[in-house]
C-alpha cells in the first residue's frame, strides 16, 4: 500500500515564483539556452534540491539530474523531467512545469517518508527550445542519450551566431566528451521517462478536462532559411509579363500549398502545415518589384507519409513556379525530427492513476515537438503528459490554472510511487 502522498506544491509556487523574477523580460520572460537565463534557472532548482537533500550531478553537456535514492541503486531508474530554457520573451510555464511537476512529486515523497523501490530522478534538460536558439530538435536530451551526432556540436545559436560547443564551453561543460559519445542516460539505466507539459493549443480548455495523455509526438520537416530569388524592377514602369515577382511567386506557394494541406486532411491525414515567416527584403522599398523573398516552413504529422506528401507537393509547386513567373527557389537546408508513439503501458499507468483519484482526463496527440520523442528514439519507454493551459505558450500570456497543475503533479506522483515499487 502507497502512503497518503500529495505532491509539494508550495514548492512548486516558489520555484515558478523565483524563475519569473529571475527571468523577467519586459512582459515575458528569456531563459536563453547555454546563456544567463538558462544557468539561473538550472541554479535555482539545484538549490531546492539540495535543501530536499537529493543527490544531484550534472552530466557533460549541463542536464541537471536530481535523484531521490531508492532502495536498489542497482535498478534502472525512473525519469521525470523537461526543460528550462524558453523562447524569447514566451511564458514562464512551458517546460519549467514538467521540472517542477518531478520536484513537487518527489519533495511530498520525502515529506511522507516514502522510500522507493528504484531511484526516481528529476531531470532539468538544456536546450529543447530549438526554434529559439539552436536550429536542431532536442539538443540538450539527446546529448544525454548520446543521439547527437558530433556534426551537432556546430550548429550555431540563432542570436549569437556561435557554435552549440562554443556555448557549452563558456557554460563550463564538455563538448569534447560529447563528440567522444560519452552519455549518461539509456537503455541500460532508465526503466521509464515521463515529462509533463503545459498544452500549447486550445483543446482541453474548450473540452473543461485538466490533463491529457499523450499518444504520440509529431515529426516534422522543416525549411529554415528558404528564398526567392526573381528580379528588382520598378513597380510602376514594369509590364506583368516582364516582372519576376518574388513576392508574387511566395504568395502562390503559400497559397497552394494551403490547399494541398485541405486535399490530403480529406483523404484522412492528419498534418499542420504553417509559413513561419515570409518577408521581401528592404530593397524592394515602396516602389519596386520585389526581387527576392524569404521563407520558412514547418510541416508537422505523427504520420512521416504524411511530410513526404506535403514536401512532394512543395517541391512540385515550386517547380511549376519557377517556369511561369521566371523565379528560382532555393530551399537551403532542411531540418526536422522523426515522429514517436508514446508508449502504451505509460499511457494506461497513467489513465489508472488519474482515475484513481477522480481526475477527469483525455487522450490526444501532440502538437508540438518535446525532449519525450528523444527518449522514445533511445528506445526508452516515454510518455507526455499536458496540463490544461489558457492562451496558448511561447508567449508571456500562458495561464495554466495552479488546480489543474496540482492535479497533473498528483497524476505524475502516483505513477512514479507505483512504477517505482
Amino acid at each position: 500500500m502507497l502512503p497518503n502522498l500529495t505532491p509539494d506544491m508550495d514548492l512548486a509556487a516558489e520555484l515558478f515564483a523565483g524563475l519569473r523574477a529571475g527571468s523577467a523580460d519586459g512582459e515575458g520572460v528569456t531563459r536563453e539556452a547555454y546563456g544567463p537565463g538558462e544557468r539561473m534557472a538550472h541554479a535555482l532548482v539545484r538549490a531546492a534540491a539540495d535543501r530536499l537533500g537529493l543527490e544531484s550531478t550534472v552530466d557533460v553537456a549541463g542536464n541537471l539530474y536530481m535523484t531521490l535514492p531508492g532502495t536498489d541503486r542497482s535498478a534502472k531508474r525512473l525519469v521525470i523531467g523537461s526543460h528550462l530554457d524558453s523562447v524569447r520573451q514566451g511564458g514562464n510555464y512551458d517546460g519549467a512545469a514538467g521540472v517542477l511537476a518531478g520536484m513537487a512529486a518527489v519533495a511530498g515523497m520525502k515529506r511522507a517518508g516514502f522510500v522507493p523501490g528504484r531511484d526516481i530522478t528529476v531531470m532539468a534538460i538544456r536546450a529543447e527550445e530549438a526554434g529559439s536558439w539552436f536550429p536542431v530538435s532536442y539538443p540538450g536530451s539527446r546529448m544525454a542519450l548520446g543521439l547527437l551526432k558530433p556534426d551537432g556540436l556546430a550548429i550555431r545559436r540563432q542570436d549569437t551566431g556561435r557554435s552549440l560547443a562554443e556555448h557549452m564551453r563558456e557554460e563550463g561543460f564538455d563538448p569534447d566528451a560529447v563528440a567522444r559519445g560519452e552519455h549518461a542516460l539509456g537503455p541500460h539505466n532508465v526503466a521509464a521517462f515521463l515529462e509533463l507539459h503545459i498544452e500549447q493549443g486550445p483543446v482541453l480548455d474548450a473540452e473543461q478536462v485538466p490533463i491529457g495523455i499523450v499518444t504520440g509526438i509529431p515529426g516534422s520537416r522543416r525549411l529554415r532559411q528558404a528564398r526567392v530569388i526573381g528580379e528588382y524592377n520598378h513597380s510602376g514602369a514594369t509590364p506583368r509579363k516582364y516582372r519576376r515577382d518574388a513576392a508574387a511567386a511566395l504568395a502562390e506557394l503559400v497559397h497552394r500549398m494551403d490547399e494541398e494541406w485541405v486535399r490530403l486532411e480529406t483523404m484522412g491525414h492528419a498534418l499542420v502545415c504553417t509559413f513561419c515567416t515570409m518577408a521581401t527584403t528592404a530593397e524592394a522599398g515602396f516602389t519596386k518589384i520585389a526581387g527576392e523573398a524569404e521563407f520558412s516552413l514547418d510541416v508537422r504529422s505523427v504520420s512521416p507519409h504524411a511530410c513526404d506528401l506535403m514536401f512532394e507537393a512543395l517541391h512540385r509547386f515550386m517547380e511549376e513556379i519557377e517556369a511561369r513567373r521566371g523565379v528560382r527557389f532555393e530551399r537551403g537546408p532542411e531540418t526536422g525530427s522523426r515522429a514517436s508513439p508514446m508508449d502504451a503501458g505509460i499511457r494506461a499507468a497513467l489513465a489508472s492513476a488519474a482515475s484513481s483519484l477522480g481526475i477527469p482526463w483525455r487522450e490526444m496527440a501532440s502538437g508540438g515537438g518535446h525532449d519525450a520523442a528523444a527518449f522514445a528514439e533511445a528506445k526508452i519507454p516515454a510518455a507526455l503528459l499536458f496540463v490544461r493551459n489558457q492562451h496558448g505558450s511561447h508567449n508571456p500570456k500562458e495561464d495554466m490554472r495552479m488546480e489543474d497543475y496540482a492535479a497533473a503533479c498528483a497524476v505524475v506522483q502516483r505513477w512514479a510511487a507505483e512504477a517505482a515499487q
